[in-house]
């Protein structure tokens, strides 16, 4: 006769705190003349490049993404007004001491647009491992309470089952309003890192002792 077998769902929730931070930063120029657009558009994206240097290790990836350089023309036909060029970096921070300055001084330029920070955890985060730990913990301590509730006791794993692990997408950034030092001095901008929510899900079943009825 076969052992009795108990089916439950292990779940996980925690919050912790982000590992990372990302945000673009894009320098964008317009003129009439297309070459001028072209020269100034370059212009700015090695100020972003120089800027982004100063900031040493507190930077741990920067992409360049969209390139964009068109013509503004007239409703009424194809006549061109002026060039627009965008160039876009996706910059990737891990020392949130640095990201309220850094941002501030990119912002500080001409032409420059700064977006985010979003905040995230690494993929390869201890956070997800913990997670899926609490679930195996949770879904074994749910069989032994229905075996108990039977008067039996949890004797062996039959199944494991992985079903989903699951973190927050990356979230804006909560920012306090800019603080104004001396006379000269870059303000401060202090941001608030948003805590990330990881959960994690198991189903399991286990074989139990041949439970007391009645």
């Amino acid at each position: 006769m076969d052992a009795p077998v108990v089916a439950v769902r292990g779940e996980a929730y925690q919050e912790v705190a982000p590992e990372l931070a990302r945000f673009t930063v894009t320098a964008a120029a317009r003129d009439r003349d297309r070459e001028a657009t072209l020269t100034r558009l370059a212009e700015r994206a090695a100020t972003v490049r120089v800027l982004l240097d100063t900031a040493g290790p507190a930077v741990t990836r920067r992409e360049t993404g969209q390139l964009r350089v068109w013509p503004e023309t007239k409703r009424s036909g194809e006549r061109v007004v002026a060039y627009h060029g965008s160039v876009s970096t996706t910059v990737t921070v891990d020392d949130f001491t640095a990201l309220g300055e850094l941002m501030l001084r990119l912002a500080d330029h001409d032409q420059v647009e700064v977006a985010g920070p979003w905040w995230s955890l690494r993929p390869d985060s201890p956070a997800y491992r913990e997670a899926r730990h609490a679930a195996i913990a949770d879904a074994l301590a749910r069989a032994r309470e229905y075996a108990e509730a039977l008067g039996a006791r949890v004797t062996a794993l039959v199944e494991l089952a992985d079903t989903g692990l699951s973190a927050a997408p990356p979230m804006m950034a909560r920012a306090a309003a800019p603080r104004g030092g001396a006379a000269g001095a870059p303000p401060e901008l202090e941001l608030d890192p948003r805590p990330q929510p990881v959960q994690a899900a198991v189903e399991a079943r286990f074989t139990i002792s041949e439970p007391v009825l009645g």
